[in-house]
């Protein structure tokens, strides 16, 4: 089993005896996800930690759309609790890249693949997705990439 996975189980036994209900039910979900993951497709497997972290990456994004629909439909209470979870959900990611990082990952990606116009695009998407790897989320990665290949 992941070591995240062991984690995630040691604190959803934490938060029910500290009755820590934000935390519990976050915690309950993630690990629901992760079951559902793990047993999709022909055979059941164990995910290592960076599918883990996919998962919670991919729950994470679900709570911030959660919480922009619920929070433009005038519904400020749920908007609220997403958003808990979400950050609940972000104390068990990696540190998101910096915005100056991103573009140190795509200027290297750029010149390492000899990139140029945007036509080039998938090319260095695919050299700097490994690079960011859950530190970055996906549109913010291909808004860089377009940004620095659009200025040539």
């Amino acid at each position: 089993m992941s070591a995240l996975k062991d984690k995630l189980k040691a604190d959803l036994t934490a938060s029910l005896k500290n009755k820590d209900e934000v935390r519990l039910r976050t915690v309950r979900m993630a690990l629901a996800a992760i079951n559902v993951e793990e047993v999709a497709g022909k055979t059941a497997r164990q995910l290592s930690d960076d599918e883990v972290v996919k998962v919670l990456t991919k729950e994470a994004k679900k709570r911030r759309e959660a919480a922009e629909a619920f929070g433009n439909a005038g519904r400020k209470e749920q908007a609220e609790a997403e958003l808990a979870e979400q950050a609940v959900l972000e104390e068990y990611l990696p540190a998101q890249l910096s915005d100056e990082e991103l573009k140190t990952l795509v200027e290297a990606a750029v010149a390492e693949t000899g990139a140029a116009g945007p036509q080039a695009m998938g090319q260095v998407m695919k050299a700097v997705n490994p690079k960011v790897a859950g530190r970055a989320e996906g549109g913010r990665v291909a808004a860089a990439v377009k940004a620095r290949l659009a200025a040539g």
